[in-house]
């Protein structure tokens, strides 16, 4: 059997990070990449020129296309900016019965540029988390999502993994990439317990796509069958690398992107 993995998210018009960043992961690890697009984003490596919300009832209809005819194993989830979207996204879940999913809440791109409306937060808390198996936050997100300050050490961040589980989410990777330190550092707490998952903190600007990649690649792991805990320690082997061969490519004027395919050019 194919292994197949869909994402739905927002296309980067510079190719970077969204649907694009995530096609690529899985391709690059071994999976079938399906999308269901839910916003356009006019993007490059210096930031977000514009976004044009995808009508809900086409994300419906992406969705049914997809699922009524492919095997669909594992779902990753990223731009959701409207309110009204996240509802179709969580229904469609639903009525497919999806279970291996990975959301990252994605909220502002890695520019600075806002990606998600405000009143869409507690719409994505209400309505999508309870159905995700794994959700992706890093510092600012998770802090946005708990209406608190970022967590600053590694208590703080066990603590918050505790209470963004509590909203719902099977298990809750909460990445570290924004702290500082010789290390980065991602804390996963499932029901089993939590873990930690480490590595370089590596100095580069171009790591425009990171959380788009960490999450597609635990997607990819998870569509191949492995447990919640192999694939986040396989992604964070694979982001790392992607992020210390950033600098190979020569991509943009701004903030590049990480490089998915370093093991082969």
């Amino acid at each position: 059997m194919t292994a197949i993995a869909v994402t739905i998210a927002g296309s980067d018009s510079s190719g970077g990070a969204g649907i694009q960043a995530d096609l690529k992961t899985f391709s690059a690890l071994g999976v079938y990449g399906a999308s269901v697009i839910t916003a356009l984003t006019a993007q490059n490596t210096t930031g977000v020129k514009a976004i044009h919300d995808v009508p809900p009832a086409f994300v419906t209809a992406q969705m049914d296309a997809v699922f009524s005819d492919l095997a669909v194993d594992a779902v990753k989830i990223g731009m959701l900016s409207q309110p009204t979207v996240i509802e179709a996204v969580a229904a469609g879940l639903a009525r497919w019965k999806q279970t291996q999913v990975v959301l990252d809440p994605v909220m502002v791109a890695a520019s600075g540029d806002p990606l998600i409306a405000n009143e869409s937060v507690a719409v994505l808390i209400r309505v999508l988390m309870p159905r995700v198996a794994l959700i992706t936050p890093n510092l600012p997100e998770a802090a946005r999502l708990l209406g608190e300050a970022p967590a600053t050490d590694r208590a703080a961040m066990e603590g918050q993994a505790r209470r963004l589980r509590a909203l719902g989410a099977r298990a809750v990777l909460l990445k570290g990439g924004h702290g500082t330190g010789e290390e980065s550092a991602d804390y996963l707490l499932t029901e089993a317990g939590g873990s930690w998952f480490s590595a370089p903190r590596i100095a580069t600007d171009n790591s425009h796509g990171t959380g788009c990649t960490l999450s597609s690649a635990i997607a990819a792991g998870l569509a191949k069958g492995t447990s919640v805990e192999q694939a986040v320690s396989e992604a964070k082997a694979y982001i790392t690398e992607a992020i210390r061969h950033a600098d190979d490519l020569d991509i943009g004027k701004g903030r590049g992107p990480v490089h998915h395919f370093h093991r082969w050019w």
